[in-house]
């Protein structure tokens, strides 16, 4: 059973700065592609960013392209969200998700795996 585990959430003022994580656990994650999805009230999941696991390529959304940074850490298993310069607009709960095709993908449904989310509120 494949896990993901996401933190490091929480508030902060515009213009700060957040990093969360994601803790993948169940199996080898080796070619998996990860990603980081957010959903705010009211609004339909958005993507934010994917990496591929082999090969390291990265893919963002236009909205967060130059703040955030996607990384992971092969050796923990783990995922990170580095977000810079945060606005207001990224108030959302933020999501974790891994393709076990390992697909560059800004698509929801590529995602088999999802983790419970995370809550980022950043005011103004």
């Amino acid at each position: 059973q494949v896990q993901l585990v996401e933190s490091g959430g929480g508030l902060v003022q515009a213009g700060g700065s957040l990093r969360l994580s994601c803790a993948a656990s169940g199996r080898s994650f080796s070619s998996y592609a990860m990603g980081w999805f957010r959903q705010a009230p009211g609004k339909e999941r958005e993507f934010v960013a994917t990496k591929t696991w082999i090969g390291a390529s990265t893919y963002y959304a236009d909205s967060v392209k130059g703040r955030f940074t996607i990384s992971r850490d092969n050796a923990k298993n783990t995922v990170y969200l580095q977000m810079n310069r945060l606005k207001p607009e990224d108030t959302a709960v933020y999501y974790c998700a891994a393709d076990p095709k390992g697909r560059r993908s800004s698509r929801a449904q590529t995602y088999d795996f999802w983790g419970q989310g995370t809550q980022v509120t950043v005011s103004s």
